[in-house]
C-alpha cells in the first residue's frame, strides 16, 4: 500500500510540474541591432523581457539580436504569419506589402524630437497604427530616431552634394529625392552598409544616428551631416508583436506587456536626443567632419522632397496625400 501511495505522489508531483513548466509561455523577439552594446533599439526590447518576467505572469520572452534569428528584410512577414512573435524594426522596411508605411520614413515630415513626440498622439499615427493592425500586427512601443547622411569623399549639405554618388538608403520616400538631386541607389539593410562602403558598392548611405554608431561607419566615412535644428531624416521604429500571438496570451500576460512597452516607450524618449548627440561626438573623435543643414539648405532639399517622394507618394498610395498632410498638421 505504501509502494502505491509511492507511486501516486510521484505522479502527482510530475503531473504538476508539467504543468508548471506548461504555464510557462515563451515568446520569441528578434532584431538585426548589436546585443549587448548598449544599442537603445535592444535595450527596449530587452527592457520588455525584463518587465515580463519580473511580472511573474507565466510570460517570458528570449531576444535573438544580431539578425541571427531572422533577416531584417523577414521579420514582418514572421510576425503576420505568426512565425515570430516580437521585432523592432523600422515600419518602413515593410513598405513593399504597406505602402503607408512609407510615410513613416519621409524626408521632413518630422524636422526634430518634440515634434516626432507630438506625432505619437496624432490622426497620422492613429491611421498608421490602423495599417498595423489591419496586417496582423500590434504596436507594443513607439520609437522616433533622427538620422543623417554620411559619405565617403564629401559633406553632403545641397541637392547637389549627392549627384553621380552611389547612396544606400533606407526606404523608398527618401531613394526618390537622392534620385531626384541626381544620385543612384543601392538597397540593402543597415547591418551590410558597413561592407558596401569598404567595399565601394555604395559611397554615400543615410541611416539613424543610432546605426551610425551601433555599425562604426565612423570608420568609412568622411563627413556626416548630422540632424541638428533642420533633421530631413526621421524614422519610426516600434516595437512590434504579432496579433496572433498577443491574442492568445491571458488578461495578466498582455497587461504585463503593455505595462512594460510604456516603460520601454518612456526609456527610449528619454535616449532618443542622446543618440544624435554621442553619434555627433563620436564621429568627431574619429575624426571624421560633422555639419548640420542649415534653414536655407534644409528648405532647398523638401523642395526636391516635394517634387519627388511626396509627388510620388499622393499618387501611388491610396491615402497618401492624406497621411503627409495630417503629419505637416502636428505644429
Amino acid at each position: 500500500m505504501k509502494a502505491v501511495k509511492a507511486v501516486l505522489a510521484g505522479i502527482a508531483a510530475a503531473m504538476a510540474l508539467g504543468t508548471a513548466v506548461q504555464a510557462q509561455t515563451i515568446l520569441k523577439a528578434s532584431h538585426q541591432f548589436p546585443g549587448g552594446k548598449g544599442d537603445p533599439r535592444d535595450e527596449m526590447v530587452q527592457i520588455i523581457a525584463r518587465e515580463v518576467k519580473a511580472a511573474n505572469v507565466g510570460l517570458e520572452i528570449q531576444v535573438y539580436p544580431g539578425a541571427s534569428l531572422f533577416k531584417p528584410g523577414e521579420q514582418w512577414n514572421a510576425m503576420t504569419r505568426g512565425q515570430l512573435d516580437i521585432s523592432s524594426f523600422p515600419l518602413d522596411y515593410a513598405s513593399g506589402k504597406v505602402r503607408a508605411f512609407g510615410a513613416t520614413l519621409m524626408p521632413g515630415l518630422v524636422r526634430n524630437h518634440e515634434r516626432a513626440s507630438r506625432l505619437n498622439d496624432s490622426p497620422f499615427m492613429k491611421d498608421i497604427k490602423a495599417h498595423v493592425e489591419k496586417a496582423g500586427v500590434l504596436v507594443l512601443a513607439d520609437a522616433w530616431l533622427a538620422g543623417a547622411v554620411a559619405s565617403k569623399d564629401r559633406c553632403i549639405r545641397k541637392p547637389d552634394d549627392i549627384k553621380g554618388l552611389k547612396v544606400r538608403s533606407a526606404g523608398p520616400t527618401f531613394a526618390a529625392m537622392w534620385q531626384q538631386a541626381g544620385a543612384s541607389i543601392v538597397s540593402i539593410p543597415s547591418n551590410e552598409v558597413y561592407n558596401a562602403l569598404q567595399t565601394g558598392v555604395a559611397e554615400a548611405t543615410d541611416t539613424s544616428t543610432g546605426s551610425f554608431v551601433s555599425f562604426r561607419l565612423y570608420e568609412q566615412v568622411k563627413c556626416i551631416t548630422a540632424p541638428g535644428d533642420n533633421a530631413l531624416w526621421f524614422m519610426y521604429e516600434p516595437v512590434l508583436i504579432s496579433k496572433r500571438t498577443f491574442e492568445r496570451l491571458t488578461k495578466p500576460q498582455q497587461e504585463a506587456l503593455l505595462a512594460a512597452g510604456r516603460k520601454a516607450q518612456d526609456y527610449f524618449t528619454k535616449e532618443s536626443k542622446g543618440l544624435d548627440d554621442k553619434m555627433a561626438k563620436t564621429f568627431k573623435d574619429n575624426n571624421v567632419e560633422v555639419v548640420t543643414l542649415t534653414p536655407e539648405e534644409y528648405d532647398a532639399w523638401i523642395k526636391v522632397a516635394q517634387e519627388s517622394s511626396y509627388a510620388q507618394f499622393a499618387k501611388e498610395v491610396p491615402d497618401g496625400k492624406k497621411l503627409i498632410d495630417e503629419a505637416l498638421a502636428v505644429k
